[in-house]
C-alpha cells in the first residue's frame, strides 16, 4: 500500500557503498520527485550504476538510507520490487529467441494470462516501432532496436519507477532520439523515470532535475537552468581568423573575464564563461573581451553570447569532462 512520500519517488540521505577499499557511492542524498524523469549526471566510476542497484534493492547499502515511495529498500525491499523496473547498460532479453518470444515469456513470467501477454507484446511492439521485426531473432536486430526492446520488456506491466541505467550507450543519433521519444512517453503515462547517463546533452534533453555525481557524491543539483546559472550567466563563443592566435587570445579572456577558458577542437574556436554573481553582467563583460583582443590585435571572425552548457557546467564543478573515469574505478 502506498505511502505518504511527500512527492517524492525516491528518498536517500548519506546513501553508502563500499568495494573493498574503494567508496563507490560516497553519502549521496537524492529527492526524486514522482512523475519526472530525474537525471543523475556523471563520468564513468562515479557511482551512478552503483545506487541505482542499491535504490532498486540489488545491491545492499554498507551506510544511509534509501526509500522508493515511502519503503525502505532494505527492510521492504519484496515491496519495492513490485513497484519498480530496471533497465541497465545492456540488453537483457534472450537472443535467440524472436522479439515476440522475449516479450509474451515475460509477460507469463509476471503472471498475466497467455492471451493477454500476447495483446501486451503487440502492443508494445507497434508503440516501439518493432512490428515488422517481431519474427526475427533478437541478435540480429540492431543496436537501436535492442535498446527499444529492452525498454518495452521493462515496461510489460507499467512500473511506477523505471531505472534507466544509461539506456543509449553506443548508439547512433537516429537510435537516441528514438530511445528520448520512448521516455517521454513513458513519463506521459504517469511512470517516474531515473535516468542515469554521461552524455550531457541527454540530461538535457530528457531531465527536468539533475544530480552532477562525482567520486561517489552529488556535487551539485537542481534544473537544468539553476545549474547552468551556477557557473555563470553566460558563454562567450569565438572564431578567430588565425588559429596561430588562439593561445593568446585565451590569455587576453582570462584575464579581461577573469574565467576559464576552453579551447574547442575546432582550432580557431574559444569559449569562455562570463556573467557570474560578481562580475557583472554578461554582455557588458563580452563586450570589454571584445575590445580587449581588437586592442591586441586579434581579429575575431564570429561571436556569439549564449547559456552555458551542460559540458561547460560539469567541467567547471568537477574540473573534468565527464569521459573521464577515475583513477581507481570500478564497475559502478
Amino acid at each position: 500500500m502506498s505511502r505518504h512520500t511527500n512527492g517524492l519517488a525516491i528518498e536517500t540521505a548519506g546513501l553508502v557503498k563500499t568495494f573493498g577499499e574503494t567508496r563507490a557511492v560516497d553519502g549521496v542524498d537524492l529527492a526524486v520527485p514522482a512523475g519526472t524523469v530525474y537525471g543523475v549526471l556523471g563520468p564513468n566510476g562515479a557511482g551512478k550504476t552503483t545506487t541505482v542497484k542499491m535504490l532498486a534493492t540489488l545491491l545492499r547499502p554498507d551506510g544511509g538510507e534509501a526509500h522508493v515511495f515511502g519503503l525502505d529498500v532494505v527492510r521492504e525491499a519484496d515491496e519495492v520490487r513490485a513497484r519498480v523496473s530496471l533497465t541497465g547498460q545492456y540488453a537483457s532479453v534472450d537472443e535467440d529467441l524472436t522479439g515476440t518470444e522475449n516479450l509474451v515469456l515475460l509477460g507469463r513470467l509476471l503472471g498475466h494470462g497467455k492471451k493477454a501477454a500476447r495483446v501486451r507484446s503487440g502492443q508494445l511492439l507497434e508503440a516501439f516501432g518493432l512490428t515488422d521485426a517481431a519474427g526475427r531473432q533478437v541478435k540480429h536486430y540492431s543496436g537501436g532496436m535492442r535498446r527499444r526492446i529492452d525498454i518495452a520488456a521493462s515496461i510489460l506491466s507499467t512500473p511506477d519507477l523505471l531505472f534507466l541505467d544509461e539506456p543509449t550507450t553506443g548508439l547512433d543519433p537516429r537510435s537516441r532520439n528514438q530511445v528520448w521519444d520512448i521516455v517521454r512517453a513513458v513519463v506521459a503515462q504517469g511512470t517516474t523515470v531515473l535516468l542515469t547517463t554521461q552524455y550531457l546533452d541527454e540530461a538535457d534533453q530528457l531531465a527536468s532535475r539533475i544530480a552532477v555525481i562525482d567520486h561517489g557524491r552529488v556535487i551539485a543539483e537542481g534544473t537544468k537552468g539553476e545549474l547552468k546559472a551556477s557557473v555563470g550567466a553566460g558563454s562567450v563563443h569565438l572564431r578567430l581568423r588565425n588559429a596561430e592566435q588562439r593561445p593568446e587570445a585565451a590569455d587576453v579572456l582570462r584575464r579581461t573575464l577573469d574565467a576559464q577558458v576552453q579551447l574547442e577542437p575546432d582550432p580557431v574556436a574559444v569559449t569562455a564563461r562570463v556573467g557570474t554573481a560578481t562580475s557583472g553582467d554578461a554582455a557588458e563583460q563580452a563586450a570589454r573581451a571584445l575590445g580587449e583582443l581588437a586592442r591586441a590585435g586579434i581579429t575575431v571572425d564570429n561571436f556569439s553570447l549564449g547559456q552555458p552548457s551542460l559540458d561547460e557546467v560539469f567541467l567547471a564543478l568537477t574540473g573534468h569532462d565527464t569521459h573521464t573515469p577515475k583513477k581507481d574505478e570500478v564497475p559502478a
